[in-house]
């Protein structure tokens, strides 16, 4: 099988695997530690507030049930040396609308102590991989506030392109909040012509 970024099939049933990262299904154990980074200012700068334990219990069952309905997910994120939970990376569906929906986007957030060590680009890129070869899903979109400096560098290592004409005020707040709005990325399947 190709690889878009030089590596064998990483992909195994509803999990992913990179030289240092597990992306699998959320488990019962995962819910402390993604509250305790869902609380903390530093992870939810560029959000709308702090979750709470049912947002992010309602979170964990949704991309749970994403993963079982469209074999795709923000998957929780572990360092697979020594399992240890970091956050989530992967694909998602927006359930709102813009103009440029319906998508599939690739995000990603982590516990701030695993910042700038590559896992965010690394985990990614296995995310947009397996989008692209085994999904065979067209075009992965991001988006971001555009102070979201770190989040634009990994959309630009993995090759996707901001889309200037394709700023968006996000549909789930006021147009007059502080972080409506929204920068959009794009990158297209290059095993699939247009």
């Amino acid at each position: 099988m190709p690889s878009l970024f030089g590596r064998k099939n990483i992909f195994a049933m509803k999990y992913l695997t990179t030289p240092r990262l597990l992306l699998r299904a959320w488990d019962e154990e995962d819910t402390i530690p993604f509250y305790r980074m869902s609380q903390d200012p530093r992870v939810m700068k560029y959000f709308p507030g702090l979750w709470s334990m049912d947002m992010v219990n309602d979170f964990i069952i949704r991309m749970n049930e994403q993963l079982s309905q469209k074999n795709f997910t923000l998957w929780a994120a572990e360092v697979k040396d020594c399992k240890q939970f970091i956050g989530f990376i992967g694909l998602n569906a927006p359930t709102w609308n813009a103009h440029f929906t319906p998508c599939v986007e690739i995000g990603w957030r982590l516990a701030t102590e695993f910042w700038g060590q590559g896992y965010a680009t690394e985990g990614a890129k296995a995310a947009l991989e397996y989008a692209f070869l085994e999904m065979h899903i067209p075009e992965i979109v991001s988006f971001t506030v555009p102070d979201n400096s770190r989040s634009r560098g990994v959309m630009d290592r993995l090759g996707m392109i901001r889309d200037i004409a394709g700023d968006f005020l996000h549909p789930k707040l006021a147009s007059d909040h502080r972080l409506a709005k929204h920068v959009l990325y794009r990158i297209q399947n290059p095993l699939i012509k247009v």
